[in-house]
């Protein structure tokens, strides 16, 4: 009789470790939070003002990476990249998706597409917000939430509710995109100033949204990033810029208490972003720090929180990263563990390049640690914004010295309509070519050199060219020649610039 429960207990054991590998197994919900134009300005990264208290206990509870970077500070190129992990140069989103710029990727990145490889590996898949990016045979959600609530952000957290509580044995992945803390189409009119400040997506002055306290910033008091002009046109659009991203972020605690209250935020994976940097000229549209580095915080089931990391990493790894997760990716192949077909198309259309991996890599093994090994350097590459705004530009970046190829230096900067217009902008450019721009001045920003070579340690905020200097003639050809690589590696049609023109 006493072998029966020993028998007994060693099954029971067994049964024991197989229920807890089956529980580890289980893949993991995947949250994809996206905001618009927002840089890495919040508490845990150290801004002294500015109020973001839900990313903060984020960063708390998972891997705040310090080193990230968008590929383009553009919204359409950057979101393609983020979703197809291939540079926009090499998928065919060159530039804006809606209206008359009509950029859209090769269908042939349907074989990679983060939505479809997901669907393929068992996950039910939904977006709400701005998605920009183009053709549905690439980009094919199965579902779109949607909501009448604008700007109040933190009210579409209702439309994804009922996919928290859908009783389904497959995870969900969802994109939560917003439209904050991009610039709206509204001015605030009340100010004494000749040239009224953007107003960001925000309320008019003393009212909030339904439901949604905002909170509101003392142009007098908030930071001035060396980039921009301590102007008070400045200053005020910068006041309007941090209230959007402070109620941005209450979106994002309301999403997390929602998480919550289904049960889901254990088991769910949140990657907090931006698409790229903040909507200021010398931010956005460049391939400067202050338009490619953003927020990235990443909370994962099973791994501890609170840790900095110093990996350089990039939208480009997004998607391997979160197939990785859901566990459909091959990482010596940096591929799917399967392609996905692509649709046929007839009479000599352009479905694209056949693609097999994807330009990123996964830094899923970094989540939990200071530091990642092998992660010290970046591409940026921008082509287009607006369709009229040709001015492509290459970039290679390592832990100390950063290169930018102007490729149509010739070519005066061209501007965002949005960025033209700003406040910000205006002011200055309006006292002629020489008034002080940040670090430069307005006339160095609209015409600029073939190539900008800056020491990042000694010189953070990339304003002594040392591209001409002859003590750095053999940086600067290193320089070039690992760029020309990276484009080969990723496909850049615009690599035979190298050679004419």
């Amino acid at each position: 009789m006493p072998a029966l429960p020993r028998f007994l207990g060693s099954l029971l054991a067994l049964l024991l470790v197989f229920a807890l590998a089956a529980g580890a197994a289980a893949k993991p919900n995947i949250v994809l939070f996206v905001t618009d134009d927002q840089s890495p300005i919040a508490g845990c990264y150290g801004s002294p003002l500015i109020q973001t208290p839900y990313l903060d206990a984020l960063a708390k509870e998972g891997t705040r990476f310090t080193q990230a970077f968008a590929t383009t500070a553009s919204c359409s190129a950057s979101r393609s990249v983020i979703l197809t992990g291939l540079h926009n140069h090499a998928n065919g989103q060159y530039g804006h998706v809606h209206d008359f710029h009509k950029f859209e990727t090769f269908e042939s990145c349907a074989a990679l597409s983060l939505p479809l490889q997901l669907k393929a590996a068992g996950y039910r898949t939904a977006h709400i917000g701005k998605l920009h990016v183009a053709p549905e045979s690439v980009y094919g959600f199965e579902r779109f939430l949607t909501t009448r609530e604008g700007h109040n952000t933190p009210a579409w957290v209702d439309a994804c509710k009922p996919l928290f509580a859908e009783k389904s044995e497959q995870p969900f992945f969802l994109c939560f995109w917003t439209n904050d803390p991009h610039r709206s189409g509204d001015e605030v009119q009340s100010v004494p100033e000749e040239l009224k400040p953007n107003r960001f997506g925000n309320p008019p002055p003393g009212q909030s949204y339904p439901g949604t306290e905002e909170v509101v910033y003392d142009p007098t008091q908030v930071p001035v990033p060396g980039f921009l002009p301590d102007t008070i046109e400045c200053r005020r659009e910068l006041a309007q810029y941090y209230q959007s991203v402070t109620r941005t972020d209450k979106a994002l605690g309301a999403f997390v208490a929602a998480l919550k209250e289904a049960g889901q935020y254990e088991n769910t994976l949140i990657v907090f972003t931006a698409d790229h940097g903040m909507a200021f000229p010398g931010a956005k549209t460049t391939v400067y720090e202050s338009g490619l580095q953003v927020p990235f915080v990443v909370k994962i089931p099973g791994v501890a929180g609170g840790v900095a990391n110093d990996a350089m990493i990039s939208h480009a790894d997004l998607t391997p990263t979160l197939l990785d997760a859901a566990g459909g990716y091959d990482r010596e192949k940096r591929a799917p563990l399967k392609l996905l077909p692509v649709a046929k198309l007839g009479r000599g259309e352009n479905a694209g390049p056949k693609f097999d991996h994807y330009h990123g890599r996964s830094w899923l093994g970094l989540l939990g640690k200071e530091h990642g090994e092998g992660w010290d350097e970046l591409m940026a590459s921008h082509t287009f914004h607006e369709i009229q705004m040709y001015y492509p530009m290459r970039a290679i970046r390592d832990r100390q010295y950063k290169l930018i190829w102007n490729i149509a230096s010739p070519l005066p900067f061209p501007f965002a309509s949005d960025l033209w217009a700003a406040s910000t902008w205006q002011a200055q450019f309006k006292k002629g070519l020489e008034a002080p721009y940040g670090n430069r001045t307005v006339g160095s920003y609209i015409q600029r050199p073939a190539f900008e070579l800056f020491d990042l340690k000694s010189d953070p905020a990339e304003t002594k060219n040392l591209a001409a200097d002859p003590a750095f003639a053999a940086k600067l050809a290193e320089m070039k020649e690992r760029l020309k690589a990276e484009q080969k590696r990723t496909g850049d049609p615009w690599i035979s610039k190298w050679s004419y023109e």
